[in-house]
């Protein structure tokens, strides 16, 4: 009976004191963590609109927008980070978009936990390249197994078809949602 009451005590102390420890860790990585996503997002906007010179971060709304300007402050689009469900976890993605809502400038995948060597390679080319100029309007389409031949559509990559609808469907939700919030005149 000693050693079941010995063995409780060490356990409940090695419990103790873990969690403390990873309580200190975790006050100490997330400013860092923020800061570091924080630059992500920043050198994404230009990624996706390579000829914006500035950006603004639209408040007025219940999600992540920047407006993006040229060298003259003229609105060129937009910049919107929008994250969904993927095959492993979330996804999160930067789509650039021309100011009439109807055309995308490019995509950058920012956070992903897709399967190594499958899904992961919606964040690389030739992947991506298609979202360059894409039409998006009535919404963003995909094709398994054959090359994408209408203008609003993608090609889904083999063998890791789940991760590039989900894509596409993040983009479609987060498209969804800026074309309402720009009818209620709120851009």
């Amino acid at each position: 009976m000693k050693t079941v009451i010995k063995m409780l005590i060490t356990l409940s102390l090695i419990g103790v004191v873990s969690g403390a420890m990873l309580s200190q860790i975790s006050g100490w990585a997330a400013p860092k963590i923020e800061t570091h996503r924080k630059a992500t997002t920043e050198k994404a906007i230009f990624m996706v609109q390579p000829t914006g010179k500035d950006y603004e971060k639209v408040n007025a709304i219940d999600f992540e927008l920047y407006k993006v300007f040229d060298e003259n402050k003229n609105v060129i689009g937009y910049a919107m980070p929008y994250e969904g469900n993927g095959f492993q976890g979330k996804i999160r993605v930067m789509v650039g978009v021309k100011e009439n809502l109807n055309q995308l400038v490019g995509l950058e995948v920012l956070e992903q936990i897709e399967t190594p060597g499958l899904g992961t390679k919606v964040t690389e080319e030739p992947f991506t390249k298609q979202f360059i100029d894409l039409i998006a309007q009535p919404k963003i389409d995909w094709i398994k197994g054959a090359p994408a031949s209408k203008e609003n559509e993608i090609q889904a990559i083999t063998g890791a078809t789940i991760s590039s609808v989900a894509i596409v469907d993040i983009i479609n939700a987060g498209l969804q949602k800026l074309r309402s919030v720009k009818e209620e005149g709120k851009l």
